[in-house]
Parts: C-alpha cells; structure tokens; sequence
C-alpha cells in the first residue's frame, strides 16, 4: 500500500471524514463539482449538426424525418393540443406508478419477511415479467373498456417488477454482524424492520424507482395504442395516420421532457429523503459548491 508523503500525513492530520477533508482542501470540491453544461451542450450541438447535415445532403423529405426547428414550432403551434392530451397520459403512469410504489414495498416486505412467501411468490413476479406486456394490452381493453382503467394497469404492470426486485435487494442488504447486534437488543421483527432494513433499503428502492419512473410512462402509451380516444399515444396514432410527421415528433419530444421531469423529481425526493446516503452526499456537496 502506498504511503502519503510526510507533508501530505500532516495536512490530513485530524481530518475524520469527507466534510472536513472538504473544508481544508477546497480545491477537492470544486473538483467534485466539476459538473458543467458544456460537455452536453457540445454533444446536443453535435447530435443536431448531424441531424441538418443528413437531412439536407441526403434531401429526406419533411414528412418522414422533420428538422429540429420545424419539430420546434410545431409544438409552440400545437402546444393547446399537446396539453390536452399531455394531462391524460400524465395521470394514468403517475397513478399507476403509486400503486406500483405502494404494492411494489408491500410484496418486497413480505417476501423478505417470510421465506415460504418469497419461494411462492418470487417465481409468479418473475414469470409475470416474461408475459408481452403489448400481447396482454388488448384483453384489459376487453375486461375494462376504453377508459383511462386500462392505461393506469398497464402503467403498474412495467413499473411494478423494479420497484419490488430494488426493495427486496435493499431489505436483504443488511450487514449480518448488524443483524445479529440488533436481534440481541430485541427480538421484535417488526421493530428490527422499522430501525435496520427500511433505512438500508431506501437507496435501493430509490434506484428501482428510478427506473420505474419511466417505464410508467412507456406503460400509458402502449395502453392508449391498444385503445384509446385521448392521451399522447393516441395523439401519435392519429399523427401518423395523417403523415403528419412534425406533429408525431413534436409529441415524442414532449413526453421525453416530461419523462426527464419524472426522473429529475424522484432525484429530488431522494435527496431530501437520504441525506447521508454516499451518493447523495457526493451530489449535494458538488451543488453547493456550484
């Protein structure tokens, strides 16, 4: 192992922890914080560059691949429409990533409670997750109708596996040594769940949530083009059909921001809800040093 130098040995000298390291050597977070925009600012310059020069050397007519600019307008044009059919689909992955959230925990705390619960219901989560989500779409449709019920189930069933799978790693990722220090303080399951597993499990749950998050919203389109009559999926299916290719790509955009949203917010609960998580840390030291 290498050894620091004599002068380096004296400097950390009483530093214990990452916040006093940061606070003698400043330069360290602003490294930390050495996040900028430019890097993806000149990839986003890059991709667009790409994408006028192929268009016009390759003459690829507007209704098949739009320019950027012209996806731009069609959405200050159209942003009334977009809107309307935005809330829709917004509504059912939000919904049905509560209820995937809420299931998710509660089938992950009761596969980790019980081994006879995890051996029966383990291999029914994971075969459920092999069945083609767009196979099964028209059958909700059958037994629910051309509602918004059908979207909200579909947008549970692609967020739910994640949400279930990241908890019940995070339940079981308690240290043994800790384990077996808590079962001698106390015998209760429900108090050693509550006091060593939840907390270990949140940045587990968070990174599955993450995940989550976004396939909710793959999981409403894919319900609204099965069936529907409102909804960005919707909206897409009648842009293609009138080869209104702006429109459609003005549509894709916008759930891409909004999918982005998602991500960004659950990156903010999680900050605020694990604070002396390492990763958390690491981030909010590089914000506030920015």
């Amino acid at each position: 192992m290498k050894v620091p130098p004599p002068s380096l040995q004296v400097e950390l000298d009483g530093v214990t922890n990452e916040e006093q390291l940061l606070a003698r050597f400043p330069s360290l977070r602003r490294k930390v914080a050495g996040f900028s925009w430019l890097p993806l600012t000149i990839a986003i310059s890059v991709i667009l560059a790409a994408w006028y020069l192929a268009t016009y050397l390759l003459n690829v007519p507007v209704y098949i691949l739009p320019l950027p600019h012209v996806i731009l307008l069609k959405i200050i044009e159209s942003y009334q429409l977009i809107l309307s059919h935005l809330w829709v689909t917004l509504f059912e992955s939000v919904i049905g990533l509560f209820a995937a959230i809420v299931l998710g925990v509660l089938i992950a705390c009761l596969i980790v409670w019980s081994a006879k619960l995890n051996q029966a219901l383990l291999p029914i989560l994971a075969f459920s997750q092999t069945v083609p989500k767009v196979a099964i779409a028209p059958l909700f449709i059958f037994w629910f109708g051309f509602g918004i019920f059908p979207k909200i189930v579909m947008a549970f069933l692609i967020s739910f596996f994640p949400i279930v799978i990241a908890t019940a790693t995070g339940l079981n990722s308690v240290p043994k040594e800790l384990l077996e220090l808590i079962r001698s303080l106390t015998k209760r399951q429900s108090e050693i769940f509550r006091r060593v597993r939840l907390p270990t499990a949140l940045p587990y749950f968070f990174s599955g949530l993450k995940v989550a998050v976004t396939l909710s919203v793959i999981g409403a389109l894919v319900g609204e083009f099965v069936g529907a009559d409102k909804g960005i999926g919707y909206m897409i299916l009648i842009a293609n059909s009138d080869l209104d290719a702006p429109l459609l790509f003005a549509a894709i955009a916008v759930l891409a921001a909004v999918g982005y949203l998602l991500f960004m917010s659950v990156e903010f609960i999680e900050q605020r809800a694990i604070p002396w998580h390492a990763s958390v840390k690491l981030k909010n030291s590089a914000l506030e040093a920015s």
